[in-house]
C-alpha cells in the first residue's frame, strides 16, 4: 500500500475527509467549498509530489476559521499516520520559494514536537475575486487570517516543527501561495527516505514522538 493514510474528522462544525499518498505524482482531487484554498491544496500536492484527495464541508455561514483549522488538523494527521514510526526519513527539509515580488521560506523538522512559527506578513484583509453581476466589482471570498489557523492545525496534527516566513512581498495572494509551495517542497524533502539510513529512526533518542 505504500506510505498512505485516510482520515475523516466530523464535528458539529465541519466534516473533512482526506486521503494522502506521500510517494505520489502530485495528483489532487478536491471537493472543497473555498475556491482559493482549493487552489492552495492543489498547489501543495503538486509541489510536494503528494497524491491528495480532499472532501470537506463546514459552517461557512459562521466563519471560515473552523473549516480551515480542521482541514489543517486532518491533513497533518494524515502525514503522521502515513509516516508511521518515521523510520528512514530525512526528517528535516527547507525551501526558499520566489513568486514574482514575493520570497517565502519554509523550514520543517519532523520531530514529534508540534510547534509553529508563522511570520506571514499578511494584511488580514480578505481576498476579493470575481466581478458581481450588478455592481461590477469583486466580493470578499477568502479570509487570509485563517491561513495561520490552517498551519497551526497542520503542525498539531502532524507533530512537526514548522517555520514559515515571508521575507518580502506585496500581494497577499502571492505570499500565501509562495508559503504553500515552500512548505510542500520542504516537506517533500523531509519525508524522503535517506538511503544511507533507511532502517533507522533519525533521532539519537531512537524514537520520534
Amino acid at each position: 500500500m505504500g506510505r498512505r493514510a485516510e482520515i475523516t474528522r466530523k464535528t458539529k462544525e465541519t466534516e473533512v475527509h482526506i486521503t494522502l499518498k506521500l510517494d505520489g505524482t502530485g495528483e489532487a482531487r478536491l471537493d472543497y467549498p473555498l475556491g482559493f484554498m482549493g487552489h492552495m491544496l492543489n498547489t501543495f500536492a503538486w509541489h510536494g509530489r503528494f497524491d491528495l484527495e480532499v472532501r470537506a464541508m463546514g459552517d461557512l455561514e459562521v466563519d471560515q476559521h473552523h473549516l480551515m483549522e480542521d482541514t489543517g488538523i486532518v491533513l497533518g494527521q494524515c502525514f503522521a499516520q502515513a509516516l508511521g514510526e518515521r523510520r528512514g526519513i530525512c526528517r528535516t527539509g527547507s525551501c526558499i520559494f520566489p513568486m514574482d515580488e514575493t520570497l517565502a521560506r519554509a523550514v520543517v523538522d519532523i520531530s514529534g514536537r508540534p510547534f509553529l512559527v508563522f511570520q506571514g506578513s499578511l494584511s488580514n484583509i480578505p481576498l476579493v475575486s470575481g466581478p458581481t453581476q450588478a455592481a461590477g466589482y469583486g466580493v470578499a471570498t477568502f479570509q487570509t487570517d485563517t491561513v495561520e489557523d490552517f498551519w497551526q492545525g497542520f503542525t498539531t496534527g502532524a507533530g512537526i516543527t514548522l517555520h514559515l516566513d515571508v521575507l518580502r512581498g506585496r500581494s497577499d495572494h502571492h505570499k500565501i501561495e509562495a508559503l504553500f509551495k515552500a512548505a510542500a517542497r520542504a516537506l517533500r524533502e523531509a519525508v524522503a527516505i535517506d538511503l544511507r539510513s533507511a532502517d533507522l529512526i533519525p533521532s539519537t533518542k531512537g524514537v520520534l514522538v
